[in-house]
């Protein structure tokens, strides 16, 4: 699809921060150009952090409040969090409706998420919930969304289906690396507004130097190129 074509954009990920490490540089031209974005959280992060004095409890609330913050720092004010268990995250029948229910909500032209093939050559973004929540959301968009007869419930709900014309695929196995030559100020601000500049209890400190502010990002925080997204792998779902 051309980008004049998009006028509402969705990207589902498995934690708070997946979108901020993986897309922000995209999102922020997205929004840029008036594109709508919703981000779709599958979990609350409650099993991420570094501080052992932060109490576990304290965790989901400061995820979601560092989420919320990097995704107004790019744009984007409606993000859905549903709530599963970080960490023990699966391409189950009920994760996929919940995806679905987002979808048919939003109702995209184009889909963002997380690659459900392992990257070997970069483990990282292989996360096992990563993995699960590219599945789900490839699922959710081939055929629940579109599937009239698909999780009834969501009709009942007043959710009518939608077809996902596109999908954008992140952080897979073939994913280059190339740099990000015009990052907005909103773009370059995502990851520290994520970890708070370095204090949060549940982030590694942020270094400048490796960062999307630098001259290297790797691919998947890459701006897209018309049908040819460099850093992504783009499905044509119509």
């Amino acid at each position: 699809m051309s980008a004049e074509q998009i006028t509402r954009a969705l990207v589902v990920v498995a934690h708070p921060d997946d979108v901020d490490f993986g897309a922000a540089g995209t999102v922020a031209t997205w929004t840029d150009a008036g594109i709508a974005v919703t981000y779709c959280i599958a979990t609350d992060g409650d099993a991420g952090g570094f501080d052992p004095d932060v109490p576990r409890a304290q965790i989901p609330a400061i995820r979601r409040a560092e989420q919320e913050a990097a995704a107004k720092a790019v744009g984007v004010s409606d993000v859905v969090f549903l709530g599963y268990p970080d960490g023990r995250l699966q391409a189950s029948i009920a994760l996929r409706r919940d995806i679905a229910r987002v979808i048919r909500r939003v109702r995209p032209q184009r889909v963002l998420c997380s690659s459900p093939e392992r990257n070997w050559q970069r483990i990282h973004p292989s996360h096992p919930d990563h993995l699960a929540a590219g599945e789900a959301a490839l699922c959710a968009v081939y055929p629940d969304a579109r599937n009239s007869f698909a999780h009834p419930e969501l009709a009942v709900e007043g959710y009518e289906a939608w077809t996902v014309p596109e999908v954008w695929v992140m952080a897979g196995p073939t994913s280059p690396t190339v740099s990000l030559t015009s990052p907005t100020c909103s773009t370059a601000s995502s990851a520290p507004c994520a970890a708070t500049r370095a204090r949060s209890p549940t982030r590694l400190p942020w270094s400048p130097t490796s960062g999307p502010g630098s001259a290297v990002w790797p691919s998947w925080r890459a701006s897209p190129k018309a049908r040819s997204p460099r850093g992504f792998f783009a499905i044509d779902t119509a």
